[in-house]
């Protein structure tokens, strides 16, 4: 058996661990700059307020049903998030992290727990030690699991807890075909077109035939509705192929400081995720664009790509490579909107890649001054240390965040504080 345990609303939840007023009001959590909603409480959900929908569309809807909006606080949300799979680990020998706030568990040689029992102590210890609520799902295969935990969440009478164990055709009949994990929105479409339109259907769909059309990956998908299982538990994480950092700017940028600025961070960033699955890079690609939704303003939009002699996750040579292409393709004149750095044809700093004749870099010490840096920056926050060449305050000034909560965990400074009076 395979468990999915997903948590509820999971970046609402988070701001409602450290204020417990949240509980029972509609509240939103809106993306960078503040401009679409990306997380809502069941509240808010009943307000018929849409995943992805602009805020400005629903200004008064929220003032007059006093709903409550936060900002993306992504540093709560990611220590939040470690603390619930740390929790998770002592429930099953094996577990793979699908995302932020789900995760697939192994029960394989658990056959003869009562499992519901099980699946009723791991919302109960995630509830007291992390204070998020989870629901949680459990069949034979994994993509069963996730429909298991669907029901979970959508029928109360199951409080949290689905388990599909043999006989599930019913809940495959009450599933549009659309819905299932896996079966995306074109698939889903041409479905339909012959006639199957729920998982069920698909279940009785011809093998050859959902094959040719769906590749085997869709027939994985079939052979797991039909309770065979075909995917596997990933417990190691794959390191990605690609790396990047962009963003839309609060306020468009006119001048090739700030917008060189603006790329030295990015490079930055970027330089962090590579160490921290032990990557490096070997092409940077930056670019720069206006704001194409602004009318009447001229717009400009270009990239540029360079390669490095010798695969490299130094800070150092990321953001000089950023400053080198920058001066390529900046134009004076234009207001500038968003702009990304991308890392790509990431090989591990070991794997023997051929070297440069002509590369007199140091590599080996920039490899313990990036150790340095990383563990300063680690340990009294992000950009403690940085570049000269980037923002003196952070790309924080680059991004919209109004309505942005404390990072009660992550910063000493805003740790919450609970003052306990006594009588006399």
């Amino acid at each position: 058996m395979v468990a999915l345990v997903d948590v509820n609303n999971f970046y609402v939840s988070c701001e409602r661990v450290f204020c417990p007023a949240l509980r029972g009001q509609p509240v939103i959590v809106l993306s960078n700059n503040d401009g679409c909603v990306v997380a809502r409480s069941d509240e808010a959900k009943a307000l018929q307020i849409g995943m992805g929908q602009p805020v400005f569309e629903i200004r008064e809807l929220i003032r007059k049903n006093r709903v409550q909006v936060f900002s993306s606080n992504y540093a709560l949300y990611g220590d939040m998030s470690a603390r619930v799979m740390n929790t998770l680990r002592q429930f099953a020998p094996a577990i793979e992290v699908y995302s932020v706030d789900e995760s697939f568990l192994d029960f394989s040689g658990m056959e003869r727990f009562d499992l519901q029992a099980h699946a009723l102590d791991i919302r109960q210890t995630v509830w007291r030690w992390v204070g998020v609520p989870v629901s949680v799902g459990i069949a034979p295969t994994k993509v069963l699991a996730k429909l298991a935990n669907r029901l979970a969440k959508k029928e109360t009478q199951y409080k949290g807890i689905r388990i599909l164990s043999g006989g599930w055709e019913s809940e495959l009949k009450a599933v549009e075909v659309g819905d299932v994990w896996g079966i995306g929105r074109q698939y889903a479409s041409f479905l339909q077109r012959y006639g199957i339109k729920t998982a069920y259907d698909l279940t009785q769909a011809n093998d050859a035939w959902v094959r040719k059309h769906l590749t085997v990956v869709g027939l994985r998908i079939k052979k797991e509705l039909e309770g065979e299982p075909c995917i596997s538990i990933e417990t190691d994480i794959p390191n990605k192929k690609n790396v990047g950092t962009t963003r839309t700017f609060r306020h468009p940028l006119t001048t090739k400081t700030e917008v060189g600025e603006a790329l030295a961070d990015f490079a930055a960033r970027c330089g962090e995720k590579l160490r921290r699955q032990q990557s490096s890079a070997t092409l940077l690609t930056a670019y720069i664009q206006t704001n194409h939704l602004a009318p009447g303003e001229p717009q400009y939009s270009r990239s540029f790509t360079v390669s490095f002699t010798t695969p490299t996750n130094s800070t150092l040579q990321l953001v000089k490579a950023a400053k080198f292409v920058l001066d390529k393709i900046f134009r004076a004149g234009y207001r500038y909107k968003r702009a990304g750095v991308l890392l790509g044809e990431l090989v591990h700093p070991n794997a023997g890649g051929q070297i440069s004749l002509f590369d007199t870099l140091d590599h080996e010490k920039h490899q313990r001054l990036m150790s340095a840096l990383d563990a300063v920056n680690a340990r009294f926050g992000r950009n403690t240390v940085r570049t000269a060449a980037q923002t003196i305050v952070g790309s924080a000034r680059l991004t919209q965040q109004n309505r942005l909560s404390p990072c009660y965990t992550t910063k000493w400074k805003e740790a919450l504080r609970i003052e306990v009076r006594g009588e006399r």
